[in-house]
């Protein structure tokens, strides 16, 4: 038996003198600024339980581990501008727990928001149409004068090197 997977979807932003600062900064916002991250496709496998949690709260892990997740990462440089970041997920109809995560980054909330919900459609609709809207993380700031960046991370796994390396 499989022990079932616990995705924990946190958001974070940050401001620096560069973009990747700014990326850095929403990382640790977010709770996961020291892992290695090892981006994955859209796809929850079943049995899964999505939670919402605050960076305090997300996966638990060694500096340098490897983290498997799915992230969106939207950044702005031009003051006034805006920077926003999604990540929304649908589950199968079937009561599996099987799903999809959709990211995106964008502009404005707006734009964002439309995105989510149209990647979701479309990606269920590739499927079938047997999935439903689950739920929705998005954040955003503006630019005043730094960079600045805002991300959202669903977190499905960790690994430290030494365990990668015995798998090999």
């Amino acid at each position: 038996m499989t022990e079932s997977l616990t995705i924990r979807v946190s958001t974070g932003t940050g401001t620096g003198r560069t973009t990747l600062a700014a990326f850095d900064a929403a990382l640790v916002a977010a709770g996961v600024g020291d892992f290695n991250l090892v981006r994955l496709s859209s796809v929850v496998p079943p049995g899964s339980t999505v939670l919402e949690v605050d960076g305090r709260d997300q996966l638990p892990g060694e500096h340098g581990d490897a983290l498997y997740c799915v992230y969106a990462a939207g950044h702005a440089s031009l003051p006034g501008h805006e920077a926003w970041a999604g990540v929304a997920w649908s589950r199968r109809d079937d009561g599996s727990g099987a799903g999809l995560f959709v990211e995106h980054d964008g502009p404005s909330h707006e734009q964002v928001a439309t995105d989510l919900v149209h990647s979701l459609e479309d990606l269920s609709a590739t499927r079938g149409g047997a999935y439903h809207p689950e739920g929705r993380r998005l954040v955003g700031l503006a630019c005043e004068s730094l960079p600045v960046c805002a991300v959202v991370v669903a977190t499905f796994s960790r690994a430290a090197w030494e365990e990668l390396g015995r798998a090999r």
